[in-house]
């Protein structure tokens, strides 16, 4: 599957698409399926500074 993923502090250009294995549900958890997600501008304005 396709997911964006945040390794390091920095703007919308450190968000990168990678393929991740099929996530599974654990003992006692449920799974959901997300077939979109925002990102608004305060989101990125958090990511440009690290703690």
């Amino acid at each position: 599957m396709r997911a964006v993923q945040i390794t390091r502090f920095g703007g919308p250009e450190v968000l990168d698409v990678v393929d991740v294995p099929e996530p599974e549900a654990g003992p006692g958890t449920t799974l959901h399926d997300v077939s979109a997600a925002g990102v608004n501008f305060a989101d990125t304005h958090h990511r440009l500074s690290s703690d």
